[in-house]
């Protein structure tokens, strides 16, 4: 307890921040348990790099998004770039934010910090997406960019999201070298800061924002084809997309599309949601009840960053009358719709810019990988998080990601963002369905006959809470399931130390993940959250159809999968 105080009074007392200050010093005072607790989670330990970069609640403390855990974190990036890319001081630093709680102060903190160790920085206007800043970062030629951003976490989150000048985020060994760094920054005081006059920082107009949804629009697929107007309810989700997102539909030659008032302008509360993540239930329930009232074909949402996709169609069915696609439902529609485009000669980086190639994360659906097979196109399984799909092509030589995705509402059609971009692949999914409209022919059709033809995948996410995720994970290292509801393992793969996942191709690196292979054929991988403290399971059914059965396949495959989430809760929750 000695220890827990006397760190807390040396990081008050040099603390930049007023109002952090003041929360450090008031626990301090009040003493007692429930002082003592908020103190142990503010100091027990501090933001590292997970799969997309720092995230915490905004408060005090070295666990925590403030102004001292950026100024730390930014002090040891200028000083890994001054290493490892000595071209910073001339090509500069992107910097940008969403719109949560103390985005623009942080972003403020970052710019001040960069400049002040002399490297220019490219200052954002505040309240853009992520796939902008990724933009940036290349369309600039910087050495690096820094996004303050929590993407869709709760509204007491924030984060920094940290990419080079390849234009994708940090991957290791650059994250640990980074952190090795940060311990060493020393007093914050004597951090050197530039002010807002300083000649090193550019702040930036919208002329990076016009060339990004240029670049966007010309990149995306099909722009030749036939397509019919659709009717399209879309929402932020109080986030920082609708005006990009708006405006790309304009270039695009699509018509308006109708966006949800309630949640169409920056809001960091969040205030119509229980979670901002329109993968949640109830998220999209306001662009469902647009959707009704106007008789729309299509429900699109981005999530708060703009990063993420969210496709929902009519179906009488389900609640609201609506039904959300799932993120692989998405995936392989958008794939599919790209490959067909590459089918027919489509060459998006010329005849000698490089061979396109498909890729997705492990733990998404295998039906894109057959889908590739089948015209011919590489494909590749990287581990999850978009920092490792953009380098998809590195595994191939000769290659370019021409379309890469993750299960949870990640897309990316072509390279021109080296991240998951939800406003560019709402784009070019308003092409795929316009489109099948032009052809006759529907979303849930053109899944039926990839179903029909590839086998029904069947996938879901069960979560569960883990408040000491490494500790579940080592159980399940130690005692294997046999069998897994009723079936029995019959190959089990621990990516801990790095493996061969698809023969021919480098190994994957290290990752804290465990998979079971049944004798159904179904397939379960577990990992812990990169963000949050949950253990994920992720859960794939395949069937065959016979005699373009989809129907009945889909049951087949939903006993099958009902039986698997059931047992999922105890082999993950003990």
């Amino acid at each position: 307890m000695i220890d827990l105080f006397s760190d807390a009074r040396a990081w008050a007392s040099q603390d930049p921040d007023d109002a952090d200050r003041a929360e450090i010093e008031q626990l301090l005072a009040e003493g007692g348990d429930a002082a003592h607790a908020k103190l142990e989670e503010r100091f027990a330990g501090r933001l590292h790099f997970g799969t997309a970069g720092l995230r915490g609640a905004v408060g005090a403390g070295p666990n925590r998004m403030n102004r001292a855990v950026v100024r730390q974190t930014t002090a040891a990036l200028a000083r890994w770039l001054g290493t490892h890319r000595p071209g910073a001081r001339r090509t500069g630093v992107v910097v940008g934010c969403d719109a949560r709680h103390r985005s623009s102060e942080l972003a403020d903190e970052a710019t001040a910090v960069l400049a002040g160790h002399g490297i220019p920085v490219h200052r954002l206007p505040d309240h853009r997406p992520t796939p902008l800043l990724a933009f940036a970062v290349r369309h600039l030629g910087a050495a690096a960019g820094v996004m303050i951003t929590a993407s869709h976490n709760p509204p007491a989150d924030n984060g920094y999201k940290l990419y080079l000048d390849d234009g994708a985020q940090i991957v290791p060994p650059v994250d640990g070298e980074i952190e090795a760094l940060v311990e060493q920054v020393g007093p914050l005081s004597e951090v050197p800061l530039a002010d807002r006059s300083d000649p090193f920082i550019v702040r930036l107009g919208d002329a990076v924002s016009k060339e990004y949804l240029r670049s966007v629009v010309a990149a995306a697929p099909g722009a030749h084809l036939p397509r019919e107007p659709l009717s399209v309810v879309y929402t932020p989700m109080h986030g920082v997309a609708g005006e990009l997102f708006v405006e790309g539909t304009r270039l695009a030659g699509h018509p308006p599309v109708s966006v949800v008032a309630a949640q169409a302008a920056p809001d960091p509360d969040f205030p119509t949601v229980a979670f901002p993540n329109p993968e949640e239930p109830g998220a999209l329930d306001l662009a469902f009840a647009d959707a009704s009232r106007l008789g729309a074909d299509l429900v699109l949402a981005n999530d708060p960053d703009g990063d993420r996709l969210a496709v929902a169609v009519p179906d009488a069915a389900a609640p609201m009358g609506w039904r959300r696609l799932t993120g692989d439902e998405v995936g392989v529609l958008l794939g599919a719709f790209v490959l067909d485009r590459v089918r027919e000669g489509w060459r998006p980086f010329g005849e000698t810019g490089g061979r396109p190639l498909v890729a997705a994360s492990i733990v998404s659906s295998t039906m894109l990988e057959k889908i590739a097979a089948s015209t011919g196109v590489p494909f590749v399984a990287t581990l999850t998080g978009f920092k490792w799909l953009a380098r998809a092509a590195d595994a191939v030589p000769g290659t370019r990601l021409v379309y890469g995705y993750e299960e949870a509402l990640g897309y990316a059609v072509g390279d021109v963002v080296r991240d998951k971009d939800g406003i560019g692949a709402g784009l070019t999914f308003l092409a795929l369905a316009g489109h099948l409209r032009a052809r006759g022919s529907t979303l849930e059709g053109y899944l039926g006959s990839l179903m029909r033809r590839y086998g029904v995948h069947r996938t879901v996410q069960h979560t569960v809470p883990a408040p000491d995720p490494e500790r579940q994970m080592a159980r399940l290292r130690a005692d294997p399931p046999t069998e897994i509801a009723g079936s029995k393992v019959r190959r089990s793969l621990d990516l801990l130390a790095g493996c061969t996942w698809q023969e021919g191709l480098p190994a994957l690196p290290p990752a804290d993940v465990l998979g079971f292979w049944l004798a159904t054929g179904a397939r379960v991988l577990v990992r812990p959250s990169g963000t949050e403290p949950k253990l994920k399971g992720y859960v794939e059914v395949v069937r065959t159809v016979v005699g373009g059965d989809v129907a009945g396949a889909l049951g087949a495959a939903s006993e099958e999968f009902d039986a698997i989430g059931a047992a999922l809760g105890t082999l993950l929750g003990g």
